[in-house]
C-alpha cells in the first residue's frame, strides 16, 4: 500500500524555535467593502445544492486540482496537514466503489438505520442505490491521518485530525462550488473499503467521498429550506 498519507512537511519542524515572517496577502479594506464582499460570498454559497444526479461530462484535473490546494490551504492541528484525497476519474474503480458503497448501504437501509434516522432522510428522497458513484466523472476520496513521518522515519502524531479534515473538506467544497462544479458528500458506513481499493494505509481513515461534476440537465433537488442566522448563531 502506498504511504504518501503519512508525509507531511511540518513535521520536520518538531521541537524547533519558531522562524516567524511578515504577513503577506492582506489587504486593509474598509468596512463596506468587507460586508459587500461577505454578503457576495454569502448569497454565491446559498446557491449551492447537494446534487445526486450528475453529467458524465468530463472535468478537467487543473480545475480538481486547483480546488485541491485551496483545501490543502486550511489550517490544522500544529500544520500538520493531517488529510489525504484521492483522486478517482477511472471508470473500473469507480465501479468497484459504488458495488462496495452499495453494499454498506443496503445493510445500514435494511439493517443498522434506526428509525428515526430513516425519518429524517426520508424528506431527501435518498436510498441503498448510488449510481452517482459511476456517473459523476471525479471522486475525491478524502482521508484523515492519525499520523505523519518524516522524510528519516520519524513517526508523529497528528492532532485534531477530525476537525482539521472538516475545515479543508469545507474550502474544497466552496472551492468546487465557486468553479461551477456541483458535489454530493457520501459517508457510507463503514468505508474500509476505500483503503484497500485505493490502496491507502490503514492508518489513515477515511472519512467522505466526495462526488464531483456538472450537474446532468434534468437534475432535480429536494425542496429544503436553511435555518435563519438567530436559528444558528448567538452574539454576546
Amino acid at each position: 500500500m502506498r504511504d504518501d498519507c503519512s508525509r507531511a512537511p511540518q513535521v520536520e519542524l518538531i521541537g524547533q524555535a519558531p522562524v516567524m515572517e511578515p504577513l503577506k496577502g492582506y489587504a486593509r479594506r474598509s468596512d463596506a467593502d468587507m460586508i459587500q464582499a461577505a454578503q457576495a460570498f454569502q448569497t454565491h454559497m446559498q446557491t449551492r445544492r447537494t446534487v445526486r444526479h450528475f453529467s458524465p461530462e468530463p472535468v478537467p484535473q487543473a480545475l480538481i486540482e486547483q480546488a485541491l490546494l485551496a483545501a490543502g490551504s486550511a489550517p490544522s492541528g500544529a500544520n500538520l496537514q493531517p488529510w489525504q484525497f484521492v483522486v478517482v476519474t477511472d471508470p473500473a474503480i469507480k465501479a468497484r466503489l459504488r458495488v462496495e458503497a452499495e453494499r454498506e448501504e443496503r445493510e445500514f437501509y435494511e439493517h443498522r438505520a434506526p428509525q428515526e434516522w430513516l425519518e429524517a432522510l426520508a424528506p431527501l428522497g435518498t436510498d441503498a442505490d448510488k449510481p452517482f458513484l459511476e456517473t459523476a466523472p471525479v471522486l475525491i476520496a478524502i482521508f484523515g491521518c492519525k499520523h505523519s513521518q518524516t522524510p528519516s522515519g520519524r513517526r508523529v502524531k497528528n492532532y485534531y485530525v477530525a476537525e482539521s479534515v472538516g475545515i479543508a473538506t469545507g474550502l474544497l467544497i466552496a472551492a468546487l462550488h465557486q468553479a461551477g462544479l456541483a458535489t454530493l458528500t457520501h459517508t457510507p458506513s463503514p468505508m474500509g473499503f476505500l483503503n484497500e481499493l485505493l490502496q491507502v494505509p490503514r492508518d489513515a481513515k477515511p472519512m467522505i467521498l466526495l462526488v464531483v461534476g456538472h450537474p446532468a440537465a434534468d437534475c432535480q433537488v429536494p425542496r429544503i429550506g436553511r435555518k435563519p442566522l438567530e436559528q444558528i448563531a448567538r452574539f454576546l
